[in-house]
């Protein structure tokens, strides 16, 4: 069965699009909630940028999010609560409808620009990591921190973070760090870096060119683009400890190898900030980031993102265990966590295998997710 997503919802003024050049600009404008996604925004968007694509008068795209952040993700809270009240499936509606998204932005036939000025998570991250070009600047703050509510790292992340230098990918997803703007763009997160009182500058000049290409567009932002310099303390200049460490076959390992780091060579602050951070995420997500990120790499976009939506739908679904519902809890209301089973020992390899199992034929409400072709010419609406 193919995903079947309605399109009679409107976003009630919670996107916000200026169509007045040849640049669209497809504005995020829910900045009390971060910009967080809902199902209705992200159908909205999709449907815009469908109509866009196939627009001789659009040149280009381009992703904002008003306030202090791009986006933050997706509306977990309401995830939740239709999965405690039953309707798991809902919710894997929902987490589909923004892989059909991101899946487009990758696939878009005219440049995509996400302008990133602010924070950018989860569901935030799928959007921009899936554009032509992701401009960031220094009041941006960039992570991944879905293990540490008992989820894991998707919305591409299998693909975008995999393709990352040794094993940073794997840094990033276990432990949720922060990258600012220049990291980004050192680590290859982001294209450009361009200081935020210059994005009003860059955008009046993208919309008053005409003809829009790829080219042209990149050649304005590397007009606007600057080179920031690097911080001595900089995670991104831990490297090649980062690669010795996270490049370690299991979870169990890469804990070894960074209490050996301490051992050895004395304790360092992300070390121990990385260590804190994964022990208080949920020992089976932290297996099921690791696996994630490792299938990534030998995977395309199109298999990654099915493979994230089987893992999704699994969690959802609770019957496996229910870390990601308690995570949820815990972090909304009672801040005290208790993931089962509760120690990295205890998640067999057999249990983690079991999320990336489909749930075709196993479950009624099941869905396969049916992304549209895009190959060449011979493009396919997304079944929704």
């Amino acid at each position: 069965m193919a995903l079947h997503l309605s399109f009679n919802l409107e976003a009630d003024g919670q996107v916000l699009f200026d169509e007045r050049s040849s640049v669209r600009k497809v504005i995020l404008d829910r900045p009390k909630k971060l910009n967080c996604l809902t199902y209705e925004m992200a159908s909205l968007v999709l449907r815009k940028l469908e109509a866009y694509e196939d627009d001789p008068a659009v040149g280009c795209i381009m992703l904002k999010g008003n306030g202090r952040a791009f986006c933050a993700g997706g509306d977990v809270m309401r995830v939740i609560c239709t999965a405690m009240a039953g309707h798991w499936s809902l919710g894997s509606r929902f987490y589909g409808l923004q892989l059909i998204l991101d899946y487009l932005l990758a696939t878009y036939t005219k440049p995509v620009v996400a302008l990133v000025d602010g924070i950018v998570m989860g569901g935030g991250a799928g959007l921009s990591m899936q554009a032509t070009f992701c401009v960031v600047t220094e009041n941006t703050v960039f992570a991944m921190p879905e293990a540490s509510i008992g989820l894991f790292p998707d919305v591409g992340a299998s693909k975008f973070l995999s393709k990352l230098p040794g094993a940073f990918g794997e840094y990033l997803a276990l432990t949720g760090a922060r990258l600012n703007g220049g990291e980004m763009l050192a680590c290859g997160l982001a294209s450009h870096f361009v200081l935020s009182k210059e994005l009003p500058l860059l955008e009046k000049a993208m919309s008053e060119e005409a003809p829009l290409s790829k080219s042209t567009v990149l050649d304005l932002l590397n007009k606007f683009a600057h080179n920031p310099n690097m911080n001595e303390n900089s995670i991104f200049r831990r490297l090649e400890i980062i690669n010795r460490c996270f490049s370690r076959p299991t979870v169990e390992e890469i804990f070894s190898s960074l209490e050996n780091e301490i051992e050895n060579n004395g304790a360092e602050k992300w070390i121990e900030d990385a260590m804190r951070s994964m022990r208080s995420a949920s020992p089976t997500s932290l297996k099921i980031t690791l696996k994630s990120i490792r299938k990534g790499r030998t995977q395309d976009l199109e298999q990654c993102l099915t493979h994230e939506y089987t893992v999704v739908c699994n969690m959802l679904r609770g019957s496996i265990n229910r870390d990601f519902f308690e995570g949820s809890r815990a972090t909304l209301f009672d801040k005290d966590k208790k993931w089962d089973p509760p120690k990295l020992e205890l998640v067999a390899d057999g249990m983690v295998d079991k999320f990336f199992t489909s749930l075709d034929g196993v479950d009624p409400d099941w869905v396969n997710l049916r992304l549209p072709i895009r190959s060449g010419q011979t493009r396919s609406r997304a079944r929704l």
